[in-house]
Parts: C-alpha cells; structure tokens; sequence
C-alpha cells in the first residue's frame, strides 16, 4: 500500500536528526580539552605569573635551621631566625605517619599524576561542600611556590592551575615518597615547630621515627589549619580532629574498627617541649658556638651558584654541627649545677639577711663602693641601652629605674621554670639578681680533648653570662700544680721530698718582688711540721709552695702554665703561686688534661665536623697537642693530686670522713659520697672566699667547677661554706656519681697508668706523715648557726 506524502511528513517529525548536538557536544568538548591544554601551556610559559624553573624544581629553596648535634647522635639544638626547619628522609617516617596522611589528605595518592581526577570533579559538582580536591602534590606546591590563596575569585583561579602544573612537574621529577617528605617537612606546625621533625620534637619529646598512631593523628589533622588545630590553645577541637583522621585510617583498612574506637577514647598527651635559644639542653654552649661559627663562616666562604649568596648562613643553610658533647653527660651536669646551686643558695640567703649582714649580698665593702657597683650595673643594663638607644634622657631613664614595675624573675623555689612573677623597681631587681651565686663547669676527655659537657651559668633565660669561658676568675690553690709540676720537671723534685711548715719570706727585689713577700697559711697558723710535697699539696700549705717558686724562679712556672694552655698577661711573680691570677674554667680543665694524658697537651675540642644540607662535608678538625711533660713529670703529678682525695682538702669524696656526719649532709649535697676508685683533683679557695674550685679527674675525663657571686664582694663569710670543697666540690661529685650509673658512658674507674720505667720517687711510705683533712674544717664547723 502506497504511503501518502501526509504520512511521510509525520514519518520524519518522528525521527529528528542528532546529528547537530552531537557535533556541537564534540567541538565544545575539544574545545574544552584544548582550552585546559592551552591554559595548562600558558601557565608552563609563565603568562599567569613567574613559573618555577627545572633548576628550582630539583633544588627548591627551603630555609634550614642549623642543627648542633651531640657525639651521641641527638639534637642538642638549633640555630634559626625563623624557621625551625630540619628535613627528615621519608625512611624515617613511621608507617602511621604516611598511612594517616594518605588516609585524610589524598587517598588516591598513589593512583593519580598530581591531579586527582574524580576529586576535582567532585569538588566542581559540589562546590566543594563534600570536600576539597588538592592533593598532596598540590599543596607541596603553593607552599613551595605559590603561597598563601588570594581571596580575589580571579587570582585563586589562576593560583589553582598554577598549582596543577607545577603538581605534575614535580611528580614527574620526584618519587612520591620524596614529595611526601618534602611535604611533611616544609609545612608549620606553629611553635616554631617547623617540619615534622621540629613538630614531634616540640609537641611528643620525640623523632618522628618514635611517633605512635595517635600522635601521628594529631599532627596529619593539624596540617588542615595549624592555628585553628592548636593542641596547646584548643585541646578538645584538635581531639576531635585527631579522632577524624583515626576515622579515615579505619575507612581505608589502615587500622581496625577495634583500634580506631580504643585509640579515640585516650585523651590527648601532649609532652611541650618548646625549642628556643635560652631553652633546651647546654644552652651556654650552644651559644658560645654561635660565635665559632660565625668566625668559621668568615674564614671559609661558600662555593657560590649563580643567584645564591656567597656565605654560609648559620640561619637558613641547614649545616649540621657535629660536636663533642655527650648528651647523657650534659644532662648529668646540668642536673648537678642545679641540684647544689639550689641547695647552696638557700644557705647563702639565710646567711645574707638585713639583720646578719645590712648591705647585703655584699660584704666588706662601703657604702661608696656598693653604689659604684650599682651604677656600673645598671648602664651595662639592657634596659639602660635600650631607653638610650630610643634618646630617653638620662633623667628619665634614672627615674625608670626607681619605679615599680611587674616582671618575671628568677627563684629556686619555682621548679621547673624556676621564674616567679613580682613587682619591683628594676633597680631592686639588679640587686636581687646579684644575690644568686653562680657557676660553671667543664668536662673533657684529655687523650682527645673533646668537651663532654658545659654549664655556663645556673640558668641561660637569666644569667647569660658564661663562666666557661667568658668569665676568669681567681685560680686559688688550683694553680698551685703548676707551681709544683714546674719544680719536678726542672729541679727532679720528688713527692717524697720534705718541707718544713714555717713562715717564709721572698726578700724585696727577688723575683720582681718590689716588697717582701711572706704568705700565710688559710687558717694564719704554722704547724712547724716537716711534710712531703704530696702532704703538702693535698692540705694546701701556702708556705711550701712559696718555698717552690722561690726555688724554681717565677718565670718556669709561668712557662709551664703557657705550654699547659692557660693564657694572658701572667705575671712573674712569687704571688701567682697561690693562685692570685685570672683564668677560666675552661683553659684550667685543658692545662689539668695535661696530667692525665701522659704530659700531652691537647687543645679542647668541641666541633668535629660540619657538613651542608646534603651531607658534603665542610670542616673536619685536626687535633692540636704538644708535649709538655715526660709521662714521669706527668704521673708524679697525677700522684700528687691522687693525695688531695685520700687524704687532703678533697677526702670529703670518699665517705665518712668527719665525725659530725648530720652536719655535712646538710652542707655537702648529696654527701656522703663514698667513692672508692683512684681520682686526683685539687680544691681552690681563694681570698675571702670569693671563689671556689674544685677540679677533678679519672683516667678518661677531668672536669672543673667554679663556684662564686658575680661580684669578688659576693662571698660566704667562713671558709666553711666558702671554700672549694664545698662550693665546687659537689658538683663534681653529683655529675660522677651518675656519669657512673650509667655504664654506657664507661667512665673509668681503673688508676691512671703508669710508665714502665718510673726515674721520680713516688712511694713515701717510709717518711710521709699521715694526710688530714686540714684543721679549718673542723674548726669552723663549731661557728655555724645550725
């Protein structure tokens, strides 16, 4: 049957041709991909704005802090303005770490070329209600090279394609562990906890390696917004963050239901450890070694690439410092200075009140001469600098200094800060700082002179003088060794040669003499006895020593004290024997290394190695020794000084020696000792009981104590308290008592060697009289006010 145009019409209206949306489906959707190809083009050219070049993209510059590592491979600190930034390979990111970020940041991490497809469409769908789309790889870029998101709509565009680029190059010149290192490490965690490493240091005490899950939770959810997720400010808010990202670990099969709801039932256990210049461990030391390697960095310019600056940067270059210090024998020291300190100065403020001594913390001084000392203190005060750098008039800035003012001070009592909160007038509190005692102390290994340990102070936030080595002071009786070394070595003296103890005079015009000169014993008496140079030496007895130096001459002696190390204008002359010169703890810890190593000097050591961001090594240092001693001069030293300890002014280390035992726990912290291996050591007092010494060696380490006010003013007024024994003394023995808790530290307790052929007499069993404490300690024990 034939079909009628009518029905063919109706037939077509039936079936209308796709064929025109088809064509334009296809030509907008090629437009499409040539528009992304293009604006994805563009932007590699840099229209939107300056791309990074492939150089950059290898090598991005990312600021390092330098890190100050101990010889026992742990962080001492670090030296930043600030970013305290140190990289971490990702073979040191715990598995937890990496399963936690991948699970809340980009789990299509592994599947996608730095663009995750199916997120970003859904984010566009959405308008990211269910979620963003940048992934890992993305904000590793706009934090290295994009920066913070532009509120303007445009711009944010334009910074979104910018990131998809550089995305894809650096997924194409990076593995993806690399990029998720590199991410972990450049973001700020707040705190100046910059990078992982910083981060779990600051906020869990620990390496990152050491993170368990929860903790790894806690910093994956911070990296959403480190402000807003502050584990210190916002506990709760970042517990529930922590407890989301435990959720999508569970979601992703990285953790069981199990572990996910047992882990999001324990509260948060943040362990603060906040890294600051004043804070942390050796702080002293930490900033002597700022000033090391800035002369360092002077001498030793960089091997500049074009557009990078051509010297090192202690601040933003990442240079690792290998130094000597033991970490564990840091902490013992530190907790040593503290321990005695405490206890010392609670003595020294109950001896100091108005009522006992009105121009309290000095003594001995007139009024004229404390307000010389004040004045002094309060121009070198940085409060004084400040206003006059500022063009304050001196008036008004005398006048600060005599109102009240709230401030933050320093105080034993307020463990662990140690600081309180009171309101004085800056002047009071120049005083108030004046009454605390200080202290230092240095430990070194004399066969390599490397430094184990440095306090400076008793606390860097408010006393940040270093009386390591900054600060000389009178050496007392531990000079007197030189004096004796000197007339062994050049005059074949012996231990066992006999001096009487009388009164002995060095006429006017002997030895640079311009009067005579007739020292005293410290008690002022004169025994008459007849003692051996090791009797002598171990009570101290100033009258032989002067018999010594007026037989060797002054000038050996102070060319012994040069080749031993110690430095400045000494003077020739018969009074340096008792120790009335100047040195630091430090120089004196490296001229009694001297003893200890057979006669070899040996400079100390307290860098080894410095090596660059990636571990080209930069400075490696070469030992400085010299002979000084035959190792018969040097053991007939050690000999001696062994005699201080068994039965001189330093027996006090070996237990009970005195009757009244209650009485010296209460002075003595920590006594009684009771050691029992070989030590040799020498305390030192000097006038006035100004400074106390104490330094003491085993076969692998000597270490010195310095003990005494700022002011020579400042001081004990009986040389019970005021003498070396027991200002220095048990800081000595507090640190060696846990240096040998722990074994891994092998601290010697053998004896000292001995060369096989020993030409100096040493065995004065047949003529030397019985070693005593000396009389002074007992004799002042009867004038304290118990």
């Amino acid at each position: 049957m034939a079909t009628t145009p009518k029905k063919k019409a109706r037939a077509t209206k039936k079936k209308p041709s796709f064929w025109p949306f088809i064509k334009w489906f296809w030509i907008l959707f090629g437009a499409g991909i040539l528009a992304v190809f293009l604006t994805f083009l563009l932007a590699a050219w840099g229209v939107f704005g300056e791309m990074p070049t492939f150089e950059r993209l290898e090598n991005p510059q990312t600021n390092l802090a330098t890190e100050i590592i101990s010889s026992d491979g742990k962080t001492l600190g670090k030296i930043y303005l600030e970013e305290n930034r140190t990289d971490v390979p990702y073979s040191e990111l715990p598995e937890s770490l990496v399963n936690a970020l991948v699970a809340t940041e980009d789990a299509r991490y592994y599947d996608h070329s730095g663009i995750d497809a199916r997120g970003t469409l859904r984010a566009i769908v959405f308008l990211g209600t269910r979620g963003g789309a940048s992934t890992i790889s993305q904000q590793l870029a706009r934090q290295l090279f994009v920066g913070v998101r532009s509120s303007n709509v445009a711009e944010a565009i334009i910074q979104k394609i910018k990131e998809w680029v550089i995305a894809t190059r650096l997924e194409r010149n990076y593995t993806k562990e690399e990029i998720m290192a590199m991410y972990l490490n450049i973001y700020d965690f707040g705190y100046n906890a910059d990078g992982i490493r910083s981060a779990a240091r600051i906020y869990f005490g620990k390496e990152p390696r050491d993170l368990n899950t929860e903790e790894s939770a806690v910093l994956v959810g911070m990296l959403k917004n480190s402000s807003l997720y502050n584990p210190m400010r916002r506990e709760e808010l970042v517990r529930d963050r922590r407890n989301t990202v435990l959720a999508q670990m569970a979601k992703y099969g990285y953790i069981t239901d199990k572990t996910r709801d047992s882990l999001s039932a324990l509260s948060m256990d943040i362990n603060f450890n906040p890294e600051t210049h004043s804070q942390g461990p050796a702080p002293y030391f930490r900033m002597y070694l700022r000033g090391w390697l800035r002369d360092w960095i002077e001498k030793n310019p960089k091997p500049a690439l074009e557009g990078e600056r051509d010297k090192w940067n202690m601040y933003l270059d990442g240079l690792k410092i290998y130094t000597t210090i033991d970490s564990r024998m840091q902490k013992n020291a530190e907790i040593a200075v503290r321990e005695h300190m405490a206890n010392l100065q609670k003595e020294f403020f109950h001896q100091s009140t108005p009522q006992r001594n009105p121009t309290t913390p000095f003594l001995d001084l007139e009024r004229s001469e404390i307000n010389s000392i004040m004045e002094r203190a309060m121009k070198n005060s940085q409060r004084w600098r400040a206003m006059d750098r500022q063009g304050i008039s001196e008036k008004e800035i005398r006048e600060s200094f005599e109102q009240e003012t709230e401030m933050t001070v320093f105080d034993w009592n307020h463990a662990p800060t140690y600081e309180k909160d009171t309101v004085m007038t800056p002047m009071d509190s120049i005083r108030y700082y004046k009454t605390f005692l200080r202290a230092a102390m240095m430990s070194m290994e004399p066969q390599t002179g490397h430094v184990k340990a440095w306090v400076g102070g008793v606390n860097y936030r408010h006393f940040q003088y270093d009386n390591v080595i900054q600060g000389a002071r009178q050496a007392g009786s531990t000079f007197k060794p030189f004096v004796y070394a000197a007339a062994i070595d050049q005059l074949r003296r012996s231990p066992c040669d006999t001096k009487p103890d009388t009164q002995y005079c060095i006429e006017a015009g002997k030895h640079g003499n311009m009067e005579a000169w007739c020292p005293k014993n410290s008690d002022g008496k004169y025994s008459g006895r007849s003692f051996t140079l090791k009797a002598a030496l171990a009570n101290s007895v100033n009258t032989v020593t002067a018999q010594l130096i007026d037989e060797v001459g002054p000038r050996p002696v102070v060319t012994m004290a040069k080749n031993l190390g110690l430095t400045g204008d000494i003077p020739e002359v018969p009074s340096i024997a008792l120790g009335t010169h100047d040195f630091n703890v430090y120089e004196m810890v490296g001229a009694y290394g001297t003893f200890a190593n057979q006669g070899v000097y040996v400079k100390p050591v307290m860098v080894t190695r410095i090596e660059d961001r990636n571990g080209t090594v930069l400075y490696e240092y070469t030992p400085e020794t010299r002979d000084v001693l035959s190792k018969d001069v040097a053991y007939a030293m050690v000999d001696l000084l062994k005699g201080v300890t068994e039965g001189g002014s330093g027996v006090r280390l070996r237990g009970n020696f005195q009757k009244n035992t209650t009485v010296y726990k209460e002075i003595i912290t920590g006594y009684p000792y009771e050691f029992t291996n070989p030590i040799a050591g020498k305390t030192g007092t000097t006038q006035n009981n100004s400074d106390g010494w104490f330094m003491g060696m085993v076969p692998n380490l000597v270490t010195g104590v310095w003990v005494g006010g700022e002011e020579r003013s400042i001081h004990f007024n009986s040389i019970t308290y005021g003498q070396g024994a027991s200002m220095a003394l048990p800081i000595w023995a507090l640190y060696m008592r846990q240096n040998y808790e722990d074994p891994e530290l092998d601290v010697s307790k053998e004896d000292f060697e001995k060369p096989e052929e020993l030409s100096i007499r040493i065995d004065c069993s047949q003529t030397e009289e019985e070693l005593e404490e000396p009389d002074e300690l007992e004799d002042d024990l009867d004038d304290i006010d118990f």
